[in-house]
């Protein structure tokens, strides 16, 4: 089945939940706090990066980031600008650097998931009143992993 032969209901589906996982992301940023760091959404990406994996070299960061190195060498400027991370050599290969994250980006990194998960689980104990909007909010988590896991491969159903 081609693109343009897609069934209408998949079709409106995907563009619903695209809508919906925009404002999502937008209102995760708001609650969070994100907004008020001054970094950019792809500089956050980068350093909550950082953070999770340890020292990292650049170019095992740009492979976790899906991103170029050039765009990862952009981003890492900005941060050890504002002091967020700073780079040292591997002590293994002394050719290559290991970037890390300073305190107080592990910090701002931990509160603004802090921020998020508070806002989420708010919302949920809001919507979801009974056990049974509990269970049918687990259901759309479970196939909001499954959709984040596929590989629909050559567009086929």
């Amino acid at each position: 089945m081609t693109e343009n032969s897609r069934p209408p209901q998949s079709a409106a589906a995907a563009q619903r939940l695209n809508d919906a996982l925009k404002r999502l992301r937008a209102r995760l940023r708001t609650e969070s706090g994100q907004h008020a760091i001054g970094l950019t959404v792809t500089q956050l990406s980068v350093l909550g990066s950082i953070v999770r994996q340890g020292p990292i070299t650049a170019a095992r960061l740009a492979a976790v980031e899906h991103v170029s190195a050039q765009a990862v060498a952009q981003n890492l400027a900005v941060l050890k600008a504002a002091g967020l991370v700073h780079s040292e050599p591997d002590p293994e290969d002394g050719r290559r650097k290991l970037i890390s994250a300073d305190p107080t980006a592990t910090e701002m990194i931990g509160r603004l998931l802090a921020g998020r998960d508070t806002f989420l689980a708010r919302a949920i104990d809001q919507l979801a009143t009974t056990p049974d909007e509990l269970k049918d909010v687990e259901k759309a988590i479970d196939l909001l992993e499954r959709l984040a896991a596929a590989d629909p491969g050559d567009g086929a159903p």
